[in-house]
């Protein structure tokens, strides 16, 4: 183990060395998306640097506490330390999804439950947003469709800061709540279901899209229960025709404004149909993952009379419903990660 450990710390070294040297050369900041491109390369190997700096200096530490019989008691303590940073190096090393450091586009739906699902999907788009602003991310609402009852039909957002992917792609699938609605007499629970998505935000370079392709339908906008809340033609439709995808926005009062929103998300989707093609074609890397964040998968359940939250892709159960819902939901996105990392690193070690 420690002959490939030290093979990979060489490695390692030079790669850091190179991308300090690529960041030193003045040619670089000619082309704006190479030096962006390399500055995040050289913040990816930090990290890991770090690591493979702190292993060295503990191995040689090691081997003199092996010489001298004055430091011989110090061996089983640096040992130990020894196999932790081999474990947190392998595992920094991973291979990252290339998306993770992405601004992300969500999109909530109400599921099964009716009125009741869609405040449901309404508690879920706050809860989302209060974490993107815990973490210190800012996020911009693209476009909705309010219910009568005061939740949405459907609700779309972008999320925008280094590593947002990489944070709420764990979100995407259909979150079940278990509670007494207000309307409820009986005090009976009732279980309602919404859909989340969340995809990339996809760069153009991501995703070309033809203008033939796409067939864009203005509209007047309307508010719950189809009253028209707009005189002009503003609301914008897009349908991109080989694929058959949809996106409708109404927000804005302008009919651009619409259309930008309309296009941001399309895009996302393009990218996000084409990423889930390349997974199916893995299966291998498909079975590494922490569910494959397909809005059919229930994967958490919010009851209510026990003040309870479970993920049932790790089984951890909280009993603090109450301070996830205001967003606190960084235990659940660290253990998350967690197990997404170590089933990668079982996936990537040798047979």
């Amino acid at each position: 183990m420690s002959a490939q450990i030290e093979s990979l710390v060489d490695e390692l070294e030079r790669s850091y060395a190179e991308a300090q040297e690529r960041m030193n050369d003045p040619a670089l900041y000619a082309d704006r998306n190479a030096a962006a491109e390399a500055g995040r390369r050289l913040k990816e190997l930090e990290a890991p640097h770090k690591l493979a700096v702190e292993w060295r200096e503990t191995r040689d530490d090691a081997h003199a506490a092996r010489s001298d019989p004055d430091l011989r008691e110090l061996l089983p303590e640096l040992e130990e330390r020894l196999e932790r940073l081999e474990e947190d190096l392998k595992l920094a090393l991973v291979e990252r999804d290339p998306n993770d450091a992405k601004d992300v586009v969500v999109e909530i739906r109400q599921g099964a439950g009716g009125n009741e699902a869609a405040l449901w999907a309404g508690d879920l788009f706050r809860m989302l947003t209060r974490y993107a602003e815990r973490r210190g991310y800012k996020w911009e609402p693209l476009g909705s469709s309010p219910s009568d009852g005061g939740g949405f039909k459907d609700v779309a957002f972008a999320i925008k800061g280094d590593g947002a992917y990489s944070v709420f792609k764990f979100e995407g699938g259909t979150h079940r709540v278990q509670r007494v609605p207000e309307t409820e007499s009986q005090g009976r629970i009732h279980t309602s279901t919404a859909t989340v998505a969340v995809m990339p935000e996809a760069e153009e370079v991501d995703v070309e899209l033809d203008q033939n392709d796409l067939k864009i339908d203005v509209y007047r906008s309307t508010g719950p229960g189809g009253q028209s809340v707009n005189t002009t033609d503003s609301a914008v439709r897009i349908t991109h025709v080989p694929t058959g995808i949809v996106v409708a926005m109404q927000d804005e009062k302008s009919q651009l404004q619409n259309k930008l929103k309309a296009m941001r998300v399309l895009r996302a989707r393009l990218l996000e149909a084409e990423l889930r093609r390349q997974q199916a074609e893995l299966s291998a890397q498909r079975r590494s993952q922490i569910g494959s964040g397909d809005r059919a998968e229930k994967i958490r359940t919010y009851n209510f009379p026990e003040n309870r939250v479970t993920d049932h892709r790790i089984k951890l159960t909280l009993h603090r419903l109450d301070s996830v819902l205001d967003g606190e939901l960084g235990e659940l996105t660290d253990a998350l990660t967690a197990e997404e990392r170590q089933r990668a690193l079982e996936t990537a070690a040798p047979a």
